[in-house]
């Protein structure tokens, strides 16, 4: 990847002409079906760029409590673009319920915000989405007259597993979901390993009105093709691997099984969740602090989430392993 970055042939993204950029652009937009793509250096700008190219000021879209870009992206969208979010819960396995949705789509009146847009996310906090719900619930959005957002952050984690379960490539599945849907985000800079960037993929009008959002929100870059070219570099190479990343979730899971003091949630991709029990809980930053000095990173207080990824292999969630039971062991 880094060789790849250094031999990336360079021009000014601001005005469109580096090469890089315009090839992994026409290359993401391609595979996942869609006329355009745009690169920008965060997920949480692409979602922001979707969003506010999708609606006005004064419009709302609806959002799972727990989606990305309704609860961990500062309330852009609100902040700066004057969108309120129409938060619902989420059911267990992570959708938002059709009668739900159906309910909070605002009839046309002044009272109201207008319900321009539904956000989905897949997968949700590792979870894959089922496939006959997203049709569903973005046949419905678009019965409706409501646009249909993606925040695919880990749309090849989904597409994997997916395709998994189906016996099919993943490629064909990543293409799959995305079509349920008007604008897709894509995260190079998860489980792909790229060190920097997404995608926004739409239309071609969508796209340039999330270039104009892009340029406010000060996501325009120069001779960005050395991060094009990792990505490209991510989407040639690191796919496939993915699956890799969820055996060693579903490894680490094992590995965890029958300590009393934690309640391990089976992984269906490449993120475990792990409750602290009873008077665990009061030791949580205690065995954060352990971890770390193991060489092993978590995050969470009450709940701890672990992430496999490019970088860490067998050996390395064996360490985990072995680091979290010693430290329940006393």
């Amino acid at each position: 990847m880094r060789a790849a970055m250094l031999a990336a042939p360079l021009g000014d993204d601001v005005f469109g002409d580096d090469p890089s950029v315009n090839a992994l652009q026409a290359k993401i937009a391609e595979l996942l079906g869609f006329e355009a793509a745009l690169f920008v250096p965060t997920g949480t700008q692409s979602n922001f760029c979707a969003i506010l190219a999708h609606c006005q000021r004064g419009d709302e879209y609806i959002v799972g409590q727990m989606a990305h870009c309704y609860r961990w992206e500062g309330g852009g969208a609100a902040v700066f673009g004057s969108v309120q979010p129409q938060p619902l819960d989420h059911q267990p396995d992570g959708s938002l319920a059709l009668a739900d949705i159906e309910a909070a789509i605002k009839p046309d009146d002044a009272h109201f915000a207008r319900t321009r847009l539904l956000a989905l996310e897949n997968t949700l906090g590792g979870k894959l989405l089922p496939m006959d719900y997203m049709e569903q619930a973005t046949r419905l959005a678009a019965q409706r007259g409501l646009a249909r957002h993606l925040d695919g952050a880990r749309l090849f984690n989904a597409a994997v597993a997916q395709a998994a379960q189906r016996g099919t490539g993943a490629l064909d599945e990543a293409r799959r979901i995305a079509q349920c849907f008007d604008s897709v985000s894509v995260c190079f800079s998860k489980g792909l390993g790229a060190p920097v960037g997404s995608a926004l993929c739409g239309s071609r009008e969508l796209i340039a009105r999330a270039h104009r959002v892009r340029k406010m929100a000060g996501g325009g870059m120069r001779q960005a093709g050395m991060l094009a070219a990792a990505a490209s570099h991510a989407l040639a190479h690191h796919i496939d691997r993915l699956a890799e990343d969820h055996a060693l979730a579903r490894r680490l899971a094992e590995g965890l099984a029958g300590i009393d003091a934690l309640k391990v949630e089976a992984p269906q991709t490449n993120l475990l969740f792990v409750d602290l029990m009873g008077e665990a809980q009061a030791r949580s930053a205690e065995l954060l602090a352990h971890l770390k000095q193991q060489g092993v990173l978590a995050t969470g207080l009450y709940r701890l989430r672990f992430a496999t990824h490019l970088d860490v292999d067998a050996a390395g969630v064996d360490r985990a392993i072995g680091a979290i039971r010693s430290f329940f062991a006393h």
